[in-house]
């Protein structure tokens, strides 16, 4: 009797150590993975040149707290080792489409055209910025 109790024991706690294989969800390790995400995110707008705004608006669902942080760290290593930027070779695929006029409007010719907006490649002091450059 005390040989089959002993053997209920071994096999509850073998099966009880197994509990992380099971497909339950465990939040901490959900919340850590997106705070590492949300850092991996930030080194990677810095290792491109972009500015940690841009970085938040493109985004808005990781944790700002982790983008500065993981920016913040590349920036620190970028700095240490004297590595350059290195621009993106993909274009973004969040392209802007172009809304074309509808078949009943009709289009003024002597409009004046709306006021271009200003360029994103150069910032507020006017120099440009090669994350957003084409060359």
């Amino acid at each position: 009797m005390k040989a089959l109790q002993a053997l209920v024991l071994i096999a509850c706690g073998l099966a009880a150590t197994a509990c992380d294989k099971l497909p339950i969800p465990d939040p901490n390790r959900a919340a850590a993975q997106k705070e590492q995400d949300a850092k991996a995110i930030g080194g990677a707008c810095r290792h491109s040149g972009r500015a940690l705004e841009d970085c938040y608006n493109l985004n808005p669902k990781a944790s700002k707290a982790a983008i500065f942080a993981g920016w913040r760290e590349m920036n620190d290593y970028m700095t240490q080792n004297k590595i350059d930027v290195v621009l993106p070779t993909v274009p973004p695929s969040s392209t802007r489409k172009v809304k074309s006029p509808k078949p009943d409007e009709t289009v003024d010719e002597h409009a004046k055209p709306a006021a271009e907006e200003p360029s994103t490649a150069h910032d507020a002091h006017g120099s440009r910025n090669p994350a957003l450059t084409a060359g």
